[in-house]
């Protein structure tokens, strides 16, 4: 596909006030969910009263690189990989203390040293390439970019995360997330409390590698299921595999589409990789739920990021 536009597109300013919004509901609960690697005994009193963490809630690289990702739509409208590649990097060298993952380290310290991102993703993990959750993280606002464009977005999707994650399902888990954006970003969108449709749209539409059956599974889980047992059953993110990651993520959207706060918690409570869940999971919901679903006192909590 030719990405070497000239022009943004008319829509650009409609198309970045979504992936903004998207944006806003990732960092949101990114810092939300960082605020759980915690005793215990706090995170049990939390999950009970619902009682949110008291500020900052400082954010990891799960926004860090989101917030690259949206700079790039802003500046061009696609995904420049190249660029990208150099914007995490770059963002990689000057704070490397925000959680990012061993093999990432690697990976950004070689693009950061000259080397190409092109070997230096796929080198990883003996030349098969990273099938971790890194790029299903960060891809929200992509979807929420080209929410009228499936072929388009899956494409972006996949060349977003092909930077650090050149394993097919590492793709095939930006491209899920991505998908499950666009599906509650569409105008209109006749959404119920809680509904199946969502994942049934995206294994529609998504590659069938490891992620697709796992997510398959969502498909038998009750909405009545507590999410802690439904994050046993679909992963938490404790393997860090967008596999183990993607399908409960995507549950938990499905059923609470409309209120940002409730995905939130029902995600938390799953425990396991939870500053990434709960990135994942408010990237997607805001989208359907809207910016005044976020609460005003959570966003003033969530260290400032800018564009």
């Amino acid at each position: 596909m030719d990405t070497t536009q000239t022009s943004l597109p008319a829509d650009h300013n409609e198309r970045m006030n979504r992936a903004l919004l998207s944006l806003d509901g990732l960092s949101v609960g990114d810092g939300f969910g960082e605020c759980f690697f915690a005793s215990a005994q706090t995170i049990e009193r939390r999950l009970e009263l619902r009682d949110p963490p008291r500020p900052r809630w400082l954010v990891t690289d799960d926004t860090i690189m989101a917030l690259s990702i949206v700079r790039c739509l802003k500046r061009h409208g696609f995904i420049d990989q190249d660029e990208l590649a150099s914007a995490f990097a770059d963002e990689y060298t000057q704070n490397p203390n925000r959680g990012y993952g061993g093999m990432a380290r690697q990976i950004l310290n070689a693009i950061g040293e000259g080397f190409s991102w092109k070997e230096a993703s796929r080198r990883a993990f003996g030349g098969q390439g990273s099938c971790g959750n890194g790029g299903a993280m960060r891809s929200a606002p992509i979807g929420a970019y080209f929410a009228d464009d499936i072929d388009r977005l899956i494409y972006e999707a996949k060349s977003s995360a092909e930077i650090t994650h050149a394993h097919p399902d590492g793709k095939t888990g930006a491209v899920a997330v991505a998908l499950s954006a666009a599906w509650m970003a569409q105008p209109n969108q006749d959404l119920t409390d809680q509904s199946y449709d969502l994942i049934q749209f995206v294994l529609d539409h998504m590659p069938r590698t490891e992620t697709y059956h796992e997510l398959l599974k969502a498909l038998e889980v009750p909405f009545e299921t507590e999410p802690s047992t439904a994050a046993r059953i679909l992963g938490n993110g404790t393997r860090v595999l967008s596999s183990d990651t993607v399908p409960c993520c995507l549950w938990c959207s499905a059923r609470h589409p409309k209120s940002y706060t409730d995905a939130l918690w029902a995600t938390v409570s799953g425990l396991g990789d939870r500053d990434t869940t709960c990135a994942i999971v408010g990237g997607i919901v805001a989208l359907s739920a809207g910016r005044e679903s976020i609460p005003h006192e959570w966003l003033a909590a969530r260290e400032p990021i800018h564009l």
